[in-house]
């Protein structure tokens, strides 16, 4: 089922555990364009989604399984890849990522049809699963001290950016219709870029990998899988499809794989072996209260992306390059955060998560706030100043966050961590996406809410839901 490494040795691993090398600032900045396109690609389908519909005549499910595909291949295999990288060398499973990532980009890009596009975003997704969780280890391997903490200060700023920029490029290469290949450049861009990265990360990415390499647990693997999928594709899909019967049944099927797959964990723990997700991890204070506040946070955070990103096409008919523009104040206002968030922790410490959802409740409701008063004939730059606020709302908060839940895993654990977060993350997305995403699709048609009352009424629940996340987040531990 597994190797013979013990659980204990894996915990008594020291922190310090070097790397072979340390990692340079040239190195950094490579590991930080590979863990932007996974999620890049993540978002940038969104505003493509009405010119694929018309260009490969795809149903509604068919669509939204461009989206999901890739989400549910990338949260059923991060864990996994973090393994990976611990045990066969994180640089490797970097450049393996990487170059995966860029073919299977290429395969998205010159896909004839919307069947094909399916099974190469899913392709994608894997691709993606092995290579993001690399990057948190190798930053965890090589760097120490405040070094450490800005540069995974950086990588949560990476990820948050990443996403905006996912859709603003989607919309802009749409529009520009790049050589009349429509929507196809949003996934062609990758290719370059993947090259680019390849060749510098053979150049300034260390190697690294766990002393005591835990090797692969089999059945947690599994049962890990089966519990992401058997939610995550009956939520994405089950609305799409009427709700058929195989839909409900993997949802009964849920709680059990959950329940398996911890089972299984705590006595392969308890008899010494390695475990997927080892629940000693979990109960590191860090790790346990920071995933707590990330659960929330990141349905909230998924569900805006894609509420907003509809309105603004749909309701306001801004069209998609309008779209990524109206999230421009959002994206300056983050990247400035963030770049600030690692000074701010050093003084202030785990104060800044709850500061930053406060000023994420308060963005929010400006936003409801001004879509009740002024709609139809909303601007960008009317929607501009609740947009600058929920961009340092999550610049503070988001960064912060990456930076206390990895602030004690020991080195050996990184890799195990990192996906543990990354999972987290990719599956909080989701979930956002499907539940929120759903009421918004269900009560902006005709005859309903119309797009200005169901906007108004989630971006109000995604205001709660900001202020439920300050409230939990006063119990994280202080990351300094």
């Amino acid at each position: 089922m597994t190797t013979t490494t013990s659980a204990p040795a894996a915990a008594t691993a020291a922190i310090g555990t070097p790397a072979r090398t340390g990692l340079t600032s040239a190195g950094l900045i490579t590991v930080l364009l590979g863990a932007a396109l996974p999620i890049i690609d993540f978002f940038i389908v969104n505003v493509a989604l009405p010119t694929i519909d018309a260009d490969l005549h795809a149903s509604t499910a068919t669509l939204e399984l461009v989206v999901a595909g890739y989400g549910i291949a990338y949260a059923v295999l991060l864990v996994l890849g973090g393994r990976l990288g611990d045990t066969f060398g994180r640089r490797r499973l970097f450049l393996l990522g990487l170059t995966l990532f860029t073919l299977t980009s290429l395969a998205c890009g010159v896909a004839p049809d919307a069947g094909t596009l399916v099974i190469a975003r899913v392709a994608q997704g894997a691709a993606s699963a092995m290579l993001l969780p690399q990057v948190l280890s190798i930053i965890q391997a090589g760097t120490t001290g405040e070094r450490r903490s800005r540069a995974i200060g950086l990588f949560g700023a990476t990820g948050g950016i990443a996403t905006v920029v996912g859709q603003l490029l989607g919309g802009a290469l749409v529009a520009a219709n790049l050589w009349d290949l429509s929507w196809r450049p949003i996934f062609l861009v990758n290719v370059p870029i993947g090259i680019i990265g390849l060749l510098l990360a053979r150049r300034t990415v260390p190697d690294s990998r766990a002393s005591n390499p835990l090797g692969v647990d089999r059945w947690g693997t599994v049962l890990l899988a089966v519990s992401l999928l058997s939610l995550l594709i009956p939520i994405m899909e089950g609305r799409a499809l009427g709700w058929p019967w195989w839909s409900i049944a993997l949802l009964v099927l849920f709680p059990f794989a959950a329940f398996g797959f911890a089972r299984v964990e705590r006595k392969l723990e308890a008899s010494g072996g390695t475990p997927l997700l080892p629940p000693a991890l979990l109960r590191t204070a860090s790790v346990r209260h920071g995933l707590t506040v990330a659960v929330p946070f990141f349905c909230s955070f998924g569900s805006f992306m894609f509420v907003y990103a509809v309105t603004l096409q749909n309701g306001l008919h801004l069209g998609p390059l309008g779209a990524g523009l109206a999230l421009t104040p959002m994206a300056v206002a983050y990247f400035t955060t963030s770049l600030v968030s690692s000074h701010l922790v050093a003084r202030f410490g785990r104060k800044i998560v709850p500061i930053g959802g406060v000023i994420l409740t308060v963005g929010l409701l400006a936003l409801a706030g001004t879509a009740l008063l002024d709609w139809p004939d909303l601007s960008i730059w009317q929607l501009a100043p609740a947009m600058v606020l929920i961009g340092v709302g999550n610049g503070l908060a988001m960064s912060t966050l990456f930076r206390v839940v990895l602030s004690r895993v020991p080195a050996d654990l990184a890799g195990v961590g990192g996906g543990v977060l990354t999972t987290t993350q990719q599956t909080s997305l989701a979930l956002g996406v499907a539940v929120l995403g759903s009421l918004f699709a269900s009560l902006s048609v005709p005859g309903a809410m119309g797009y200005q009352g169901a906007f108004v009424l989630v971006i109000g629940i995604l205001a709660v839901l900001s202020l439920l996340v300050a409230g939990l987040a006063r119990k994280l531990p202080d990351p300094r």
